[in-house]
């Protein structure tokens, strides 16, 4: 599966989450199913209205390049089922902890490094440094509970810059806890993958026949190894695992206490796997599918944005301030997916002169899904396109206030001694997408049968939704010229494992609930919390979810079978 907005989702949770599966102004090739974007505006948990799901997105328009996406197609090849052995732990390394490099940050807030193997198999090929960041527990010695790791989403989401942004978010926590996060490799500070400036091939690509498509689909991937070759075989969920242990050992800790949102849930869920033994309390809200192919995964994502946006639209027109498509939410639906039909074909110009497409529309919508809090905003701007031909609404929605500087600004705090690569965030959740996926086949088929194969996946994701389907379907092409993926479980099913909490929303657009009954079935351990809201994730929208998780992670409380918590209006 970051990154949107003002007004944003209200977490930075959803802006990462966000970003893996929805990336809008990026295009469509760059991006993956559900959740993941370049550096830009980082709005926390708490910052003012806007997920994900982290990456705040720049406002790069390269050119339209969703026709070489649209006319390429991947062989679905299901993996034998394996669960990999975690390779031999090396010797302990130690935590380098040190004032963090900006102001302000967090009140006791320090940031360190930690050397991990670049390659956990073979660890004579050398070291890498991944970035931390802790708060130390502000309660009395006598009652703390050690460390509690958070990852915020993604994949390619900064735990660092997370954590100095959203701390407050975790107060209660941070009570008789450490709060920990950490950059994982790949991102951010812990040696960050880069493309070279830009994973969107060249615009002309689009234009040719499928032989030129697919050769500035690979052209991409090359840039990607000259830039990141020695990384980024080692980049994958696996991988983050297996230093999220060493993590645990540099600490102190006997078991790792664990707070994951959306791709922070895959993260979690694959450490159980490959050490049960080792986990202590461990809470995942947004829970990602841990089996379903990239296909699968894109589908469902389409499936889950169209019902949210539904569910806006069944709100719309009820609202006593009106809405703009009337009173009718079947009518409402057809008149959305015509509007966003319209715009492909006759764009609008905003204010800086650059064309506003259908594809920038739904990015815009997706953004606002996010939250239930961004709904009056997205009904407005919705109102100023049809009345007005104005995009200026939809643009605040899907595009953060500015662009900042790569290293941040002092408002924000924690900036990076050597800059980030601006497309970082992107490279990353490619990246960590590809490896993790196992069905892709050989790409060395001839483009006529590669067409041919898209052709027959376009009718079904146009069927989830007109709006969102096509967007989709371009996210499974963001690995097109990658080796198959290596760096993933098919086993994952935990034995040894204590109970582990699962929060799912009813109406999350990003990772839909029922991935939550499927992981659930699939732990046999873990106990379901149901948050019957909208929006992605839960723990930042919901009083009776935030306790919940608190008392679990605190005090150890959990009932067994499914709790559920009522939606917020």
């Amino acid at each position: 599966m970051r990154s949107l907005r003002c007004p944003e989702p209200d977490s930075v949770v959803a802006r990462l989450a966000h970003c893996r599966r929805w990336r809008p102004w990026r295009e469509e090739i760059a991006t993956a199913p559900g959740a993941g974007a370049g550096r830009g505006a980082y709005r926390g948990l708490t910052g003012s209205g806007g997920r994900p799901e982290e990456c705040a997105v720049h406002r790069a328009r390269t050119g339209a390049v969703v026709g070489a996406a649209c006319l390429l197609a991947l062989a679905v090849l299901p993996a034998d089922p394996q669960r990999p052995t975690p390779a031999a732990a090396p010797a302990a390394s130690r935590i380098r902890w040190g004032p963090c490099p900006g102001q302000p940050v967090p009140d006791g807030m320090r940031c360190g490094s930690l050397a991990v193997p670049l390659d956990h198999a073979d660890p004579a090929k050398g070291t890498i440094d991944l970035a931390l960041a802790s708060i130390p527990a502000s309660g009395p010695r006598a009652q703390r509970l050690g460390s509690l790791v958070l990852n915020f989403g993604g994949p390619g989401a900064p735990g660092v810059e997370g954590l100095a942004a959203d701390a407050k978010a975790f107060a209660d926590l941070g009570k008789r806890y450490d709060l920990v996060s950490f950059d994982p490799r790949g991102v951010g500070r812990s040696t960050p993958v880069t493309c070279g400036g830009s994973m969107a091939p060249d615009p002309g690509a689009a234009r040719g026949d499928a032989a030129a498509q697919l050769a500035a689909l690979r052209a991409v991937v090359e840039r990607c190894e000259r830039a990141s070759g020695r990384v980024l075989p080692y980049i994958g969920t696996v991988h983050v695992s297996r230093d999220m242990d060493l993590i645990r050992r540099a600490l102190g800790e006997a078991k790792l206490n664990y707070l994951g949102f959306s791709y922070g849930t895959r993260l979690g869920a694959v450490y159980a796997a490959q050490y049960p033994h080792r986990v202590g309390r461990m809470v995942l809200d947004g829970v990602d599918t841990l089996v379903e192919t990239l296909t699968e995964q894109a589908l469902v994502s389409a499936e889950g944005q169209q019902q949210a946006l539904e569910n806006f639209l069944t709100w719309c027109t009820r609202r006593a301030e009106g809405c703009v498509y009337g009173t009718n939410a079947r009518a409402a639906k057809e008149r959305a997916d015509s509007l966003v039909a319209y715009l492909d074909v006759h764009p609008l110009v905003d204010a800086d002169g650059a064309a506003f497409t259908g594809r920038h529309a739904a990015a815009a919508i997706a953004a606002a899904l996010y939250s239930r809090t961004s709904w009056p905003a997205l009904a407005d701007a919705l109102s100023r396109v049809e009345h007005h031909d104005d995009p200026t609404g939809l643009l605040r929605l899907a595009t953060p206030a500015e662009d900042l500087p790569s290293d941040l600004d002092a408002e924000h705090g924690v900036p990076d001694p050597d800059p980030v690569p601006a497309d970082n965030a992107e490279a990353a959740m490619t990246a960590v997408n590809c490896a993790d996926d196992p069905d892709r086949g050989s790409d060395k088929a001839a483009p006529a049968v590669v067409e041919r194969r898209i052709a027959g996946l376009r009718d079904r994701f146009r069927q989830a939704s007109r709006i969102f389907g096509p967007r989709q379907l371009g996210t499974v092409l963001a690995c097109y010229g990658r080796p198959a993926g290596t760096d993933f479980l098919r086993r994952i099913d935990h034995p040894g494992a204590p109970p582990i909490l699962l929060i799912g929303t009813r109406g999350d657009p990003a990772t839909p609930y029922r991935w939550t009954e499927e992981t659930a079935q699939r732990l046999g351990s873990a106990v379901v919390l149901d948050y019957k809201g909208d929006g992605h994730t839960a723990y930042t929208a919901s009083t009776c979810v935030r306790a919940y998780a608190n008392a679990f992670l605190v005090d150890g409380d959990l009932a067994s079978g499914t709790r559920s918590c009522p939606g917020v209006a």
